[in-house]
């Protein structure tokens, strides 16, 4: 041992390029064992110590606590296992980061109360059985106990799944969604939505829904510049209220025609439309194309003498 080339501690210190302080911390932990000390009590490292100490500094350049560092170096652990233990715990503390993010976000994007802060953090850190059961709270809040296929579509269709690895951006959108379905305001508007319409029985072969048949209906109009009070825009109107009419097996009346715009207004509603966005993020859908121009025009043109 004491024939072999061995290196000083300010020596190892300059040849791994560290300093003299991290060479001593990892030797007083254990980490670094010194080859001997001179007879004055000066330590002294022999040729190994350069490549362990490169390892070290690697090992915790990754983030790995001491006892990890030092499994390794000692050989009692691989570090494919440290490794991989390590990843997860990463996964956990990027999981933290993006919540917080999405509460940072979202705060800085309103004038909050600190009460609106605490419960937007309270909302990211649910659980993902709590996340199901508060959205299955508002859909029974909105559905009541109906049950059918158009029921079950549609609440499938309202459905938030927050992945297991979401991004910040889904995150921020969970959180504003969950504050969302928490309003008792939306929450009474979403169940007179549904229960305004529930008794539709469309017929065989299905309709093309009112808000599609607006869209496709309106939007060549709009292009072309046609105002709502225009002839073109009365026989629209007659066109898309004779097709809601179809779809109910009803004639055309004036009092369709309310229930059409009552219909169009709902589907309308601000509310509803960033539902539907926050949605999309949240599921990783494509963002929802909101005809809003179109059915502003039709309203106009359908309550236009």
């Amino acid at each position: 041992m004491q024939g072999e080339a061995t290196y000083s501690i300010g020596e190892l210190a300059g040849t791994a390029g560290v300093t003299v302080k991290a060479v001593r911390f990892y030797t007083d932990h254990g980490i670094l064992p010194e080859s001997h000390r001179t007879a004055s009590g000066h330590r002294r490292y022999g040729p190994g110590a350069v490549a362990r100490l490169a390892l070290v500094r690697t090992l915790r350049d990754l983030g790995l606590d001491l006892a990890t560092v030092r499994r390794i170096v000692d050989r009692e652990t691989t570090p494919a296992e440290a490794a991989a233990a390590h990843a997860g715990a990463v996964a956990v503390q990027m999981r933290v980061l993006r919540l917080r993010h999405a509460v940072l976000t979202l705060a800085a994007g309103r004038d909050c109360t600190p009460e609106e802060l605490e419960l937007m953090h309270r909302l990211a850190r649910l659980s993902a059985a709590e996340r199901d059961g508060l959205v299955t709270g508002f859909l029974d809040d909105a559905f009541g106990d109906a049950d059918g296929p158009l029921p079950r579509v549609a609440r499938r269709s309202l459905t938030p799944e927050l992945p297991d690895d979401p991004t910040s951006e889904q995150l921020t959108a969970w959180v504003e969604l969950a504050e969302l379905v928490q309003d008792e305001a939306f929450r009474s508007f979403m169940r007179s939505l549904y229960n305004d319409h529930k008794d539709v029985r469309p017929t065989a072969p299905p309709r093309k829904h009112a808000v599609a048949e607006v869209a496709e209906t309106i939007r060549p109009l709009l292009a072309a510049g046609v105002l709502p009070g225009s002839p073109e825009a009365a026989a629209a109107v007659a066109h898309v209220a004779a097709a809601y009419a179809a779809s109910q097996d009803v004639p055309d009346s004036p009092s369709l025609r309310s229930r059409l715009a009552a219909h169009l207004t709902a589907a309308n509603d601000p509310r509803r439309e960033r539902y539907m966005t926050l949605l999309a993020t949240i599921n990783g859908w494509s963002p929802p194309d909101h005809p809003r121009q179109e059915l502003t025009w039709f309203l106009t043109a359908l309550t236009t003498p």
